[in-house]
Formats: C-alpha cells, sequence, structure tokens
C-alpha cells in the first residue's frame, strides 16, 4: 500500500535539503518543474479535445459534445484545485516550503512518500513537520497526498484511454480496488461511474472495457 509514513530514519534526498533556514536571498521558492509539467498536461488536453470537437463538428455532433464536455470538466477541476490551494491556511511553513512541497509530492505520487522525505524538502524537522503541515495545508500530511493522488486519478479519468488499474497504480495506489475504496468514500460513487456520467468520448474509455468497479 503506498502511502505517506512517520518515520524518522536517515533521509535519502540531497544534502541541499539539510534541516536548515534559508537566508534572505533565498525565500523564494524555485522554480516548479512539476507545476510546468502539471500545465502543459493540461493544457495539451484541452488543446487535443477542442481539436476533436472542431473537427468532428459537422462529422459527429456526438463526439464533438463529448469531447467539450470533457474539456469543461478538466477547466472545471483546475479551477476548483487552485481555489483551494488558493484558500488554505498559511501558517506553520514559509511560502517557500509550501511551493517546495507542492512540487515534489505532484512529481511524487507515484511512489512511497515518507515524512522523513517531506520534511527533508521542506528543511524541517521530522519530530515536529506534520503538525506544521498541516497547519499550513489544512489537513495531514497524508490525507493531502491521498486527496492529490485521487485529484490525479481523476484527471486521467478524463483525458486519458488507460484502466483504471493502470492509472491506480500511476498515481500510487497499491491496486485498482485500492483506487475504487478511496474514490467511492471521497466522491460518492465508483471511478467507472464517475467517468460514465461525464460522457468521455469513445476513444478515451476504448481500453476501459476490464475496470471492474462499478
Amino acid at each position: 500500500m503506498m502511502r505517506v509514513s512517520e518515520s524518522s530514519g536517515p533521509s535519502e534526498s540531497p544534502t541541499q535539503f539539510r534541516n536548515l533556514e534559508p537566508g534572505p536571498q533565498a525565500t523564494a521558492p524555485e522554480p516548479s518543474f512539476a507545476a510546468d509539467q502539471h500545465f502543459h498536461l493540461v493544457a495539451n488536453s484541452l488543446v487535443e479535445l477542442l481539436e476533436t470537437a472542431r473537427r468532428e463538428l459537422e462529422r459527429d455532433r456526438e463526439l464533438a459534445k463529448a469531447s467539450l464536455i470533457t474539456a469543461s470538466h478538466i477547466l472545471h477541476t483546475e479551477i476548483e484545485r487552485c481555489s483551494v490551494a488558493n484558500s488554505r491556511p498559511r501558517g506553520g511553513l514559509a511560502a517557500w516550503q509550501i511551493a517546495r512541497l507542492q512540487t515534489y509530492i505532484d512529481g511524487n505520487l507515484h511512489r512511497t512518500l515518507h515524512i522523513r522525505d517531506l520534511s527533508a524538502v521542506a528543511r524541517r524537522s521530522p519530530a515536529h513537520f506534520s503538525r506544521k503541515f498541516k497547519m499550513a495545508f489544512g489537513e495531514p500530511p497524508h490525507a493531502y497526498v491521498v486527496r492529490r493522488r485521487l485529484e490525479r486519478a481523476r484527471h486521467l479519468m478524463m483525458i486519458s484511454a488507460a484502466s483504471l488499474s493502470e492509472i491506480a497504480l500511476s498515481v500510487g495506489f497499491s491496486d485498482q480496488a485500492h483506487l475504487c475504496r478511496l474514490f467511492r468514500r471521497t466522491f460518492g460513487q465508483s471511478p467507472a461511474s464517475w467517468r460514465r456520467e461525464r460522457g468521455i468520448p469513445p476513444e478515451v474509455t476504448s481500453r476501459a472495457g476490464a475496470d471492474m468497479c462499478f
């Protein structure tokens, strides 16, 4: 099971993440490679869907409509995600620490994330990191990571032809059942039902026939 785990063991992070506060000239967030990747993923998905809608408008209106619906849901999801992020309380961690953590977590959802790794990224002692994290993000590290995994899975379900099993593993869940259980608990329905309700274009769902959580 892939999750954030409490550990005070030695960090495997690079030496630049020593438990030291940055000097006055190092407080700005570093360029966010993971954030850029996420932006390009969303932008490319929207471009592809809108191009499909334009191309099929006269030949296949249902496909064009489904593509526009999917694009709309992607935009709604991104607006919701940004709104939640901007409304979080920011006590406990500095802006540069929050930016580092968001980038690191989003870039490593596919692997196990330990408290010692996250505290090293923020250059905080593991002993008090979880409390500081909750003050800054409004929820404990484990809950935040699970939520980001579910959000990534939901995004992939809209734009990808991958099966739920493939999506589950790609975002760090142990298997498809793990994804289905947490998805249903969070969103009140199975991933397959959620996908169908949003009219995912046929070419996106073509490989999802083996998905078994209904």
